[in-house]
């Protein structure tokens, strides 16, 4: 009989965009696999489906802790999971991950896997104080953690640090968490680049919110186009609305002042190739996406020495680290390109080069899919 699996996200364009090859993988092998997500456009529910996929949706808040809706979704996925009757299901991102993980035990779920991409913003410190809600939240966070991975058979996550921490503060078992060093790129899809002629430009590709080091990443060009004025920063993602969010103001303030150019939500590919360097100032992630695909395409990285990001750069080699919150120490890495232009040729090919031996998302597939027991057994990088 033909195993079935139900993968459980928080917007169809994460399904899309970085479930999408392991989707392929999946049915590609035989696998039935059933796409849900809070909401899907025609064109997002037609991807899914050329994916081989069937789209379906559920009801989530994305942000905030709102009990209602939250036993909303639950059953609402209890109920899902229970009709379509999946072999496995695959959880990620905080929400679906809790509620999804919970759901599966409740419907009987044979085989329940999370995925942990990064600890979001309860768990960043953006450098400013904690207030009494976000020390409430973290409470929150870390205890429905708790109550749902100790119900998943395996748990998912993309880089060491991130593993460590959940089984220091006892969210998972050693034995039951694995380490499979992020979610990978598809290095046919994304080739190395021709570097940009014209300015020596630089780009951060993120939502805006501060955890990103949106703020950082302004002030650090603000005093590298002091001395040069026609260095590029380009500053590419779409507004937000977690706690963290910037507001539509602000970014265009810094466009009105010609610090940025900010043409908002768009193709990462066409973007990423304008730029000869990239910049990411996060203050921690999984493992982040865009810098795996910077790298595919052959571009050297500036990141900070924060979990996730630093597992992207061996330093001096294909860029270079800096401390989180620090806009002086990132435009001292930029001023190392700007003095220097032919850094970006040679450390943009020891990118491509780390990108083919440690971000491959068809070896990151295999990975994921013996944890959910698709193929060869897998052993753990605990």
């Amino acid at each position: 009989m033909e195993k079935k699996i139900v993968l459980i996200g928080n917007n169809a364009n994460s399904l899309i965009n970085f479930r999408g090859s392991l989707i392929k993988t999946l049915v590609s092998s035989g696998v039935q696999v059933v796409a849900l997500s809070p909401a899907y456009t025609p064109e997002e529910k037609l991807a899914v489906e050329q994916l081989g996929a069937q789209a379906l949706t559920y009801p989530l808040s994305r942000t905030g802790v709102n009990p209602l809706r939250d036993i909303q979704t639950l059953l609402a996925l209890r109920s899902k999971l229970l009709s379509i009757k999946p072999d496995v299901t695959l959880a990620y991102f905080a929400k679906p991950v809790i509620w999804g993980t919970l759901a599966a035990w409740l419907a009987a779920v044979p085989r329940r896997v999370a995925m942990i991409e990064g600890l979001g913003f309860a768990f960043t410190d953006d450098g400013r104080p904690q207030s009494v809600p976000l020390r409430l939240l973290r409470l929150i966070v870390t205890t429905l953690y708790r109550l749902a991975l100790a119900l998943a058979h395996r748990v998912l996550l993309l880089n060491r640090d991130d593993l460590e921490e959940f089984t220091r503060l006892g969210l998972v078992r050693a034995d039951q968490a694995e380490n499979i060093g992020g979610i990978g790129v598809d290095l046919g899809q994304w080739p190395q680049m021709p570097l940009p002629s014209g300015p020596l430009t630089f780009a951060l590709a993120a939502r805006m919110l501060r955890e990103k080091g949106v703020l950082d990443f302004v002030a650090a060009a603000r005093l590298i186009k002091q001395k040069h004025p026609s260095v590029r920063f380009l500053l590419l993602g779409g507004l937000d609305e977690n706690p963290g969010a910037l507001a539509r103001a602000d970014v265009q303030q810094w466009v009105d002042e010609g610090i940025v150019e900010w043409p908002g939500h768009v193709p990462m590919l066409p973007w990423l190739s304008q730029c000869s360097v990239y910049v990411l100032p996060s203050y921690r992630e999984g493992l982040p996406r865009s810098t795996q695909e910077a790298m595919a395409i052959g571009r050297p990285v500036i990141t900070t020495d924060v979990p996730g990001c630093r597992d992207t750069v061996i330093e001096g080699v294909n860029g270079y680290l800096v401390p989180p919150r620090n806009p002086a120490a990132l435009a001292a890495a930029m001023q190392r390109f700007v003095s220097n232009p032919a850094l970006v040729a040679t450390m943009g090919a020891q990118s491509r080069r780390l990108a083919e031996e440690r971000f491959d998302v068809h070896k990151v597939n295999q990975k994921i899919m013996a944890v959910l027991g698709f193929g060869a057994a897998g052993s753990s990088d605990a």
